[in-house]
């Protein structure tokens, strides 16, 4: 079992999808390990949701001592594996499109929060819109968690950028790191460079 916010979750919670279906497994697996870098001893840290979050949690190295808040079972169970972590599941409705807990419960627990690093992936991220989703209920879950959050990643393939969804998160500049499959210095993250760090 896992330590959770308001009950318990049985290890053998069944996957909703098989590694076979993942898009992008391969970029996906490498934001994971720049994501990673980020971490280290002692740190708090705060996890959304999703195929790229679950490669993350999979790239943890064993030996690191950290708290892991997280608003995804799936993600809750992947770092469970790893000894060292202390491993929280921020309790809630779960959504069954987007496989995380939502509603206003999670966003009150997310708000008594202060965490070192929130890493969170994206629909849609942009220059002038910053951070957009499609899902209201995602949106409020997302700026929970950044408001509680000294630092926030974003992880996002490379054919997420510069595209935008109906509704704002948060703008550019409330972003500390963006960590994507494509280099650095690659001319398409020009504009980026400009505001964030990228990784």
């Amino acid at each position: 079992f896992l330590k959770v916010y308001g009950g318990a979750l049985s290890k053998s919670f069944q996957f909703p999808f098989q590694d076979g279906n993942v898009y992008a497994k391969e970029a996906k697996k490498e934001i994971a390990k720049k994501a990673s870098t980020l971490i280290s001893n002692g740190m708090t840290v705060l996890v959304g949701g999703g195929t790229t979050l679950i490669e993350l949690a999979r790239t943890i190295p064993d030996h690191l001592q950290c708290t892991f808040f997280t608003i995804s079972p799936l993600v809750a169970l992947e770092l469970a594996e790893k000894p060292n972590l202390e491993v929280i599941l921020v309790g809630g409705k779960l959504s069954r499109n987007t496989n995380i807990v939502s509603g206003a419960q999670v966003a009150n627990e997310l708000a008594d929060l202060k965490v070192d690093l929130c890493l969170l992936g994206t629909n849609s991220l942009s220059v002038e819109d910053g951070v957009t989703d499609s899902d209201w209920e995602v949106v409020q879950i997302k700026r929970a968690m950044i408001k509680c959050s000294k630092k926030v990643a974003i992880l996002s393939i490379a054919e997420k950028l510069n595209s935008v969804q109906k509704m704002k998160v948060v703008p550019l500049r409330d972003i500390s790191y963006l960590i994507t499959d494509v280099n650095p210095t690659d001319v398409s993250l020009k504009e980026f460079a400009n505001t964030i760090a990228i990784l």
